[in-house]
């Protein structure tokens, strides 16, 4: 189970280098939708996701720790929850998403889904 300190790491560290914006995005079950934003933060890196119409245009950030690998030939990036984990996920906010207390409410839900 990742910790809510290392969950805004990726597990492989090469992926921070790639512009990962415009990637498709596969839960363990299938298709979430497509990268609208992506950081490179030692420490603090994260994907916002653009769920388009499967949960009504939501946008969901997802911690870099809960990215499991990448197919740079189909521009796919596959991650290690549900659908139905990420759609439960904590509303994304914009607003607040440099804010350390909503990084670490998002955090320690995905620490917590394992």
């Amino acid at each position: 189970m990742e910790t809510s300190n290392d969950i805004y790491t990726y597990q492989d560290q090469t992926i921070g280098d790639a512009d990962l914006i415009g990637y498709s995005v596969d839960a363990t079950d299938g298709s979430i939708g497509k990268i609208d934003d992506a950081t490179n933060e030692v420490g603090g890196s994260y994907i916002v996701v653009d769920t388009g119409p499967w949960i009504f245009g939501k946008h969901v950030l997802l911690p870099a720790g809960v990215v499991q690998s990448i197919n740079h030939e189909s521009k796919t990036v596959y991650v290690s929850r549900t659908k139905d984990e990420i759609k439960d996920s904590p509303e994304w906010d914009d607003e607040r998403k440099a804010d350390e207390s909503y990084r670490s409410d998002v955090g320690t839900y995905y620490s917590t889904r394992d």
